[in-house]
């Protein structure tokens, strides 16, 4: 599936920056490892396209084991059913309104098995009168709040109804809970008391599926969980690495950008800012890891300006050094790009346009 390019034997060094780069080796690493982790844990596999947004590297994924793929949005669905990477699809993220339930139709029938979720009677009834409509079954987990704040149901309880509603309409098949993340506080509790509650009411629970990569080292902690939703291993970034499951040589994506000015001896400047590397922060500080200069810090990003303190680096770049920045978080920055540059040994090996790139609808 890689895409190769006739820019292939033009070397790292001679990209204009900024530009989005891909190591190959570490992106094909890590598959292999997540892969291994999670089918160690006898869990399913089921990647979350979000991250990359490229047909191929989905397909790497599902070639390396996994059971299928996540998406968030029907775009990214429509995207990878149409590159034709996987048979079974989970789009997790409510369904809301009739436009957006007759896409959901219309991929259906094009794909062995699409699930999605829901949190809310509103949604299943516009869920089920969209599959009364067209004789399809669609499958549905329920969306659980462990403690993260967002969307799903509060309480195990509140999903046993939930459940059982789904199993009442028309055109739905309940399959199970979700939840995200794993780390979310009340994950252990919540799903521990949702399967005694569902055994003694004689619910079936076939698919209990967590989510995130900075849970991967914690996976046997949750026994009942079936199946592992992760997607930012693929290229890991600084929170990865703050969270402790990936190290800096784990991080496949770099922003590969040109120092352009050096208005004090402290201080850099970049051409690659916020519409490139994002101003994403959640839990880190600052806004990248330079790979050339550990002790320095990117302090901030206007649209096409990084600044970057240099007063803790006994080495400095110069004006037309290249540097290449590790992102806070590399699914945003994936979204900011039309196509990323793989790269193996120093050299471009092929050229992957980020193909469900905008498509949040």
């Amino acid at each position: 599936m890689h895409e190769t390019t006739d820019r292939k034997r033009i070397a790292a060094a001679d990209l204009d920056t900024p530009v989005v780069t891909v190591l190959l080796d570490r992106l094909e690493r890590n598959i292999a490892r997540v892969q291994d982790i999670v089918a160690r844990t006898g869990k399913r596999n089921r990647p979350h396209v979000k991250t990359h947004k490229i047909p191929a590297i989905g397909a790497m994924q599902v070639a390396a084991g996994a059971v299928g793929l996540t998406c968030q949005k029907l775009g990214e669905a429509e995207v990878f059913i149409d590159a034709g990477v996987a048979d079974d699809l989970l789009v997790t993220f409510n369904i809301v309104g009739s436009a957006k339930a007759g896409r959901l139709m219309d991929l259906s029938e094009r794909i062995g098995r699409l699930a999605v979720v829901a949190d809310n009677e509103t949604v299943l009834h516009g869920l089920s009168e969209a599959a009364r409509g067209r004789g399809r079954i669609v499958p549905v987990l329920v969306e659980c709040d462990s403690g993260f704040g967002r969307n799903g149901v509060q309480t195990p309880r509140a999903a046993l109804d939930l459940a059982r509603l789904a199993d009442r309409l028309p055109g739905l098949a309940f399959e199970g809970l979700m939840v995200f993340p794993n780390t979310a506080p009340r994950t252990l509790e919540f799903f521990s008391e949702a399967v005694s509650l569902f055994r003694a009411s004689g619910v079936p629970l076939p698919t209990l599926s967590g989510g995130g990569t900075p849970s991967l080292n914690a996976l046997s902690d949750y026994p009942m969980m079936t199946e592992h939703r992760a997607g930012t291993y693929v290229y890991n970034d600084v929170m990865m690495v703050h969270s402790g499951v990936a190290g800096w040589n784990d991080c496949a994506m770099h922003v590969r950008t040109t120092v352009v000015s050096r208005p004090t001896a402290d201080r850099a400047v970049i051409d690659a800012g916020s519409k490139v590397l994002t101003r994403e922060q959640y839990y880190v500080r600052d806004f990248g890891h330079v790979v050339e200069y550990p002790d320095a810090t990117v302090v901030n990003l206007s649209e096409e300006h990084g600044v970057i303190d240099l007063s803790a680096c006994r080495d400095r770049p110069r004006v037309g050094d290249v540097v290449n920045i590790v992102p806070n978080h590399c699914c945003v920055v994936s979204n900011m790009v039309d196509e990323v540059v793989g790269l193996r040994d120093g050299m471009v090996e092929l050229v992957w346009p980020v193909a469900a790139r905008g498509k949040v609808r």
